[in-house]
Parts: structure tokens; sequence; C-alpha cells
């Protein structure tokens, strides 16, 4: 960076502008910070008018500036995974403790089923965040069916010639003896 581009202002981030209808509930000064709020709140209940709520937002705002800004809209459906996660970790306590007398309210059943309907993009979404795709998992896959191949073959030159146990597939998955 050079000295004149040190010396000129920062250029802020284009912001999300928002219609005067979906500001209708909020107060007359916004938190800058209210994303980080709303998503702290997000991942904490998984309840986006919880959250909307605690940022000092209508809910119409948050749904608007997921839909235009990319990065907050990765950042939301992250805070509901952690939610999830926080869920599922709740029940099993739960399950495995008992909810406590004086403790808040806690539907396991529904929970449960919440959880269900939830499995497949929860499966999707850890398999994306351990980057494993298709190619990547049929490359380790051969890896290790190369592998296999390899012990086998050095286990077969063990045995002694025209041994019972000695055979090697001919490639339709059908054994054959081995010819020593």
């Amino acid at each position: 960076m050079t000295h004149t581009e040190a010396l000129q202002p920062r250029r802020r981030s284009a912001r999300t502008k928002i219609r005067a209808d979906l500001r209708e509930g909020e107060s007359g000064h916004l938190n800058r910070h209210w994303r980080t709020v709303f998503l702290d709140k997000l991942a904490d209940t998984s309840n986006v008018s919880a959250a909307a709520q605690a940022a000092g937002v209508t809910t119409a705002r948050a749904y608007k500036t997921r839909r235009s800004e990319i990065a907050f809209a990765r950042q939301w459906h992250k805070a509901l995974m952690e939610g999830y996660e926080h869920l599922e970790m709740e029940t099993l306590y739960r399950l495995r403790m008992g909810a406590p007398a004086d403790g808040p309210k806690f539907d396991i059943g529904s929970a449960l089923r919440l959880l269900a309907l939830h499995q497949e993009t929860a499966q999707r979404e850890r398999a994306r965040h351990e980057d494993f795709d298709e190619a990547a998992l049929l490359a380790s896959i051969n890896a290790r069916i190369a592998k296999m191949r390899e012990r086998e073959k050095a286990a077969r030159k063990l045995l002694p010639p025209g041994s019972a146990t000695a055979t090697q597939p001919d490639g339709t998955g059908d054994e054959k003896p081995a010819h020593g």
C-alpha cells in the first residue's frame, strides 16, 4: 500500500437498503452491529423472531438482508446449523438426565420430530463442512481398494504354489485358481 492509498478514507461495503414499510416496529436508531447480535441469538435459539427482537430489527429486515447479502446468508445458515447442534445436545441431555423440576419446559417429542426433519440437511451440511465431495470420496474409496489389492497380491506370493486358497479375481467377480 502506498502512502497516498493509506491517507484515503476506507470505503464501506454496500449495505442493504430497506423500504420504510419493512422498518415498521424498529427503534429509530439501528445498532450497526445488529447482524452479530442477530446471528448469535439465532445460533442460541434457532428462532428468527427471537433473534430479530434481540437485534432490534424486524424479521422482514433480517430476511431481506439474507436475500441480498451472500455473506450474511452464509452466516445465517451456519448459525442455524449451530442452533440445531445445540438442540441435539440439549435433547440428549434431557433424555439421559431427565428434565429438572424447576427448569424451563422442554418438549422432547417435538424436539425429536424437528431433528428428524432436519437430519438430511444437517448431514449434507456436515459433509460439505468436512470438504467431502463426490470426487474426493470416490478417490478415497479407490485408494483403499488399491491398497487392499496390493496386500492381497503380497499375501498370495506368500502361499505355496497350487494352494487351494491361492485364488485371484478373473475380472467378473468370480474367482479361479491362481497359476503358480
